[in-house]
């Protein structure tokens, strides 16, 4: 066994195949002094690069996930011996799917995160400014989030009920015991 830390991408391998199963290291525990660069990119469509070329292998994306971190200063890949700054375009996950179970809402992550909407995990909705179209997020963990993908929002919309706020009347789901406003009532509407 080798003494001397790993670095750069193969010290991120290494770190997060330290993860039991599909839990999550403490990458929030985590403070190296040794911080850095690396080309990766997760473009806005949920695929990551890598040097330019997507990182075909679903398996290597799930382990880089489960070391990703989100600072003030920006997006990290983390292991106890440095931190490597990443390219985000918009979140870094994908929300593919949503079923109902009871009072709750679960999603699924394209990178295999299953979250439960509520107090801690709020769905939120900003609209473009340009095309005035909803984009609808998850908060997923510490601060990382899911785009909602527009099949799931639109089943989200299904499920939607109105309530009438000071603004006017509102389409919104609850889940877990959380109300998430979705959009002013027929704005969804093609």
């Amino acid at each position: 066994m080798s003494t001397k830390s790993e670095t750069g991408l193969d010290g991120v391998i290494a770190a997060a195949r330290q993860a039991p199963e599909r839990g999550l290291p403490p990458v929030h525990l985590w403070n190296p002094a040794r911080s850095g660069e690396i080309d990766i990119v997760i473009r806005r469509d949920g695929r990551w690069f890598h040097e330019g070329a997507v990182i075909g292998r679903e398996a290597m994306v799930r382990l880089f996930s489960t070391v990703l971190r989100k600072d003030p200063d920006g997006y990290w890949l983390v292991t106890p011996a440095e931190k490597l700054r990443i390219t985000v375009e918009d979140a870094p996950f994908i929300a593919v799917r949503v079923d109902r179970e009871g009072d709750a809402l679960r999603f699924l992550t394209n990178v295999g995160d299953e979250v439960i909407a509520g107090p801690d995990h709020s769905i939120r909705v900003e609209t473009d400014p340009y095309t005035g179209e909803p984009q609808p997020y998850l908060h997923v963990r510490r601060g990382l989030e899911a785009r909602i993908a527009r099949p799931v929002f639109y089943e989200l919309v299904e499920l939607a009920e109105e309530r009438e706020l000071r603004e006017g009347l509102c389409l919104g789901v609850t889940s877990n015991g959380a109300w998430f406003p979705l959009g002013a009532a027929g704005s969804h509407l093609p």
